[in-house]
Order: structure tokens, then C-alpha cells, then sequence
């Protein structure tokens, strides 16, 4: 299956509000995503310090919020994305908990996640750039800290001519979703070698396991996808990476994934969003410490689809995690520049006034 366009930059703006992010929720479940030993892991980590008669019901649910300060909450992390990290480990290590945060990780469509966080169901998201429009299309949602570095890969095949960015004008590229972030990611190489996203390159859509078999019979010439899709078509298959977003030019020391927080949360309970942000910072730098230990628990407890530890870690690693709050906002004020110019934002988009409006310094606001 695929579908071949040419986009105008409405067309791209109006898609973009429809693309379902790796990075934050995918329609497809993960194995054992009842989360059942994830909730015992929370449980675990409370019962040393909750009062007495806040252990959990014999039904293994929680007697009282009492143990848990900000109560329960849902958040959609099940993506099977290695960069889903942070959710993974605050909930297994138990920071949601130390938090005051009794923590169910559940999975769910873009759209259920979009409606959650405009009624408040969900209080945060961890996503990529593409929110941004979402945000500028009067989705209440802010961003208060960046992730980690870039999960995203540009890939030839082998024997291919095209060498360099600028030798993509009249090819057909690969993508998983129209309007989605690989695409987002490429748009912006084409437009820094040169070339016009709408009108020197063809985007054709193909799901993320087909993308290679589109190649084998000679219906694209490249594909951009999420990982370990890349990468293992690079380790695998031989094929060239022409870009990495953890270590291209126009991406590389920047934050490709974000945490946002609904505005309605924030202003009902900021403590509580300054509560989360603060088990996604400790989670993150538990991750930079032991990136093969988080390996080893991604793939233990099923987070991802895989069993190859090497891989898992080398990706984590090229991640970069680490929660980023000043670093973010000029990430926000660069990518609302490079979009600007990719029509995936308006054109006369302001980087200033979109910062201002979409960024929540959440941990600032609680001094």
C-alpha cells in the first residue's frame, strides 16, 4: 500500500494534527500492557514511606490517595518506542512514587490523548516538535522541559547515488505517516540543501515495516522512520545513513521530544505538573547514568519488542537524556524557525510569541 503526494502547506499543516508520534503514543499495544507488575513496582516504592493503613486494598489496588500526595493519574506512554524511556523508568524506579504520583501507564490513540489532555484526563504527554502545531491550532498544552536528543533516521539503500541531502530533488521518499515526524525531519534536510519540501520531492506513505519492501520494488527511493527501523536497516541491511537527527547539522545537540503538560492541569494543580517534571528530570538522568541497565528493563518488561540489549543501548546512548528547561526554549524558538519554512507552521510564525505562549517554566513558577 502506499500513497503518493505532492503537498501544498495547508495540506501539510492539516496533517500534522492527525500523525500519531513514536515518541508518544501509538495506537498498537505493547506486549503485557495490563501493566500489572508496573503497578506492584509503584506499590513497592510507596509502602516504605506511606502513613499506616495506606497499604494497597487485597484487590492490589490503593486503599487511600493518602500515600500518593497528588493522587492517581493515567498517563499514555505504551508506544513501544526505545525513547519512551523516561515514563518506563520513572514508574519502574519508582520517582512517580516519590513523587506523591500513583502512576498508571496505559496506551491509546492520538486522538484519545488530544481529548485527554483538553478535558484534563491526562496531564502530560511526552512527544516530539509536531505538537507544535497541534499548540498553534489552539490545542491548550504547553512544554515545560526537553527529553533527549534525536530518534530519527534518514536512510539509502545500498548502491544508491544519492550521496548528499541536495541529490533527494525528483526522488520519492518514505515515510510512515503524510504530515508526520519523519516527514517533519525531512523536510527540513531538503530545505537546508536547497530544495522545495513540496515541489522537488514526493513523499509516499507506506506503514513503518513496509518502508524496506517499498524500496525493494523500486517505489521509493529513501524513507525516514523512527527507530530501530533506521537502524537496523543501516546494521542489517547495509543501508547509508544520509541523516541522523542525534548527529545531523540541522537537529544534533537539540531536543527532538518534549514533555507538555495540559494547560488546564497546570492551572488547576501546578504543583502536581511540577511534581511529574520533576520524576521525568530524575528519571532522565537515571537513564544517562545507566543507559544498559534501561536497556535490559525496556526489553524485561516488555516496553519494546526486542531482545537485542546491544542495539537498545546504543540507541539510548545516542539519545542523550537529560531534562533540559533553558535549553528547551531555545530548541522551541529553532524549530518553530526551521518549521516556519517547511510549511509545517505558518509561515509568519514568530518564535518569540510561540515560546511565550507554549512554553510554562514549571519549575520557576513553584520559587
Amino acid at each position: 500500500m502506499k500513497n503518493k503526494k505532492k503537498l501544498p502547506a495547508v495540506l501539510l499543516v492539516t496533517a500534522a494534527l492527525v500523525v500519531v508520534t513514536a515518541c508518544a503514543n501509538n495506537s498498537a499495544e505493547k506486549p503485557d500492557a495490563s501493566n500489572n507488575h508496573n503497578q506492584m513496582a509503584n506499590e513497592s516504592a510507596v509502602a516504605a514511606n506511606a502513613p499506616a493503613g495506606n497499604a494497597p486494598d487485597s484487590n492490589g489496588s490503593h486503599a487511600a490517595p493518602a500515600g500518593y500526595k497528588y493522587g492517581k493519574l493515567k498517563i499514555q506512554a505504551l508506544s513501544g518506542a526505545v525513547c519512551g524511556a523516561p515514563s518506563y523508568v520513572a514508574y519502574e524506579k519508582g520517582f512517580f512514587a516519590e513523587e506523591g504520583l500513583d502512576v498508571e501507564l496505559v496506551s491509546g490513540s492520538m486522538d484519545a490523548m488530544k481529548t485527554g489532555l483538553t478535558t484534563g484526563e491526562f496531564t502530560v504527554t511526552n512527544g516530539d516538535f509536531v505538537w507544535f502545531t497541534s499548540i498553534q491550532q489552539g490545542l491548550d498544552l504547553k512544554v515545560i522541559g526537553g527529553l533527549h536528543h534525536g530518534c530519527i533516521k534518514l536512510v539509502v539503500p545500498p548502491g544508491s547515488s544519492i550521496k548528499t541531502a541536495a541529490n533527494l530533488k525528483g526522488k520519492r521518499i518514505g515515510v510512515d505517516e503524510i504530515g508526520g515526524v519523519p516527514m517533519a525531519v525531512s523536510s527540513v534536510v531538503v530545505t537546508n540543501a536547497g530544495l522545495d519540501p513540496q515541489k522537488d520531492v514526493q513523499w509516499l506513505a507506506y506503514p513503518l515495516d513496509q518502508l524496506q519492501e517499498g524500496v525493494k520494488k523500486g517505489e521509493i527511493d529513501v524513507y525516514a522512520a523512527w527507530d530501530p527501523f533506521g537502524k537496523l536497516a543501516e546494521v542489517n541491511d547495509g543501508y547509508t545513513v544520509l541523516s541522523d537527527i542525534s548527529t545531523d547539522h540541522n537537529f544534533a545537540g537539540k531536543s527532538c521530544c518534549f514533555l507538555y503538560a495540559s494547560g488546564k492541569q497546570i492551572k488547576e494543580d501546578p504543583e502536581r505538573v511540577a511534581a511529574i517534571a520533576r520524576a521525568y528530570q530524575k528519571a532522565t538522568a537515571w537513564i544517562a547514568e545507566h543507559p544498559e541497565e534501561t536497556a535490559r528493563l525496556e526489553i524485561e518488561k516488555k516496553y519494546v519488542a526486542t531482545d537485542d540489549v546491544k542495539l537498545v543501548t546504543d540507541l539510548i546512548e545516542s539519545y542523550h537524556f537529560n531534562y533540559t528547561t533553558d535549553a528547551a526554549q531555545e530548541d522551541i524558538r529553532y524549530f518553530v524557525q526551521q518549521f516556519s519554512k517547511t510549511g509545517f507552521l505558518k509561515k509568519d510564525t514568530d518564535p518569540e510569541a510561540f515560546l511565550k505562549s507554549a512554553y510554562y517554566d514549571v519549575f520557576g513558577a513553584q520559587q
